[in-house]
């Protein structure tokens, strides 16, 4: 199994920035797509951000110039810059690890999520 511990999350104010860790163990945290998904009280799930193995990386167009996603193998981490924070960024966030090919996932691993919240 893989376990994943979300930290970071808080209240700040518009304009604002906050740093989300995941840390993970488990597995060989290199081999695992990681991401950043969050979700806002009757909203769906929305995928945020994520990076591949070899650094490549995707943001949902919301987020792009505002968020930066990395991963650290050495220290099986993965971080979520979030700066320029909006009121619409307000959400629990949620880590993910997963392992796929094309439309099949085969491993899928959550966090418990933490919560972000922004005021006006």
């Amino acid at each position: 199994q893989v376990q994943l511990v979300e930290s970071g999350g808080g209240l700040v104010q518009a304009g604002g920035s906050l740093r989300l860790s995941c840390a993970a163990s488990g597995r060989i945290f290199s081999i695992y797509i990681m991401g950043w998904y969050r979700q806002a009280p009757g909203e769906q799930r929305e995928l945020v951000a994520d990076i591949t193995s070899d650094g490549s990386t995707m943001y949902v167009d919301s987020v792009k110039g505002r968020f930066t996603i990395s991963r650290d193998n050495a220290k099986d981490t993965v971080y979520l810059q979030m700066n320029t924070l909006k009121p619409e960024d307000t959400a629990v966030y949620y880590c993910n690890a997963r392992r796929a090919i094309r439309t099949v996932t085969f491993e899928n691993y959550w966090g418990q999520g933490t919560q972000v919240t922004v005021s006006s």
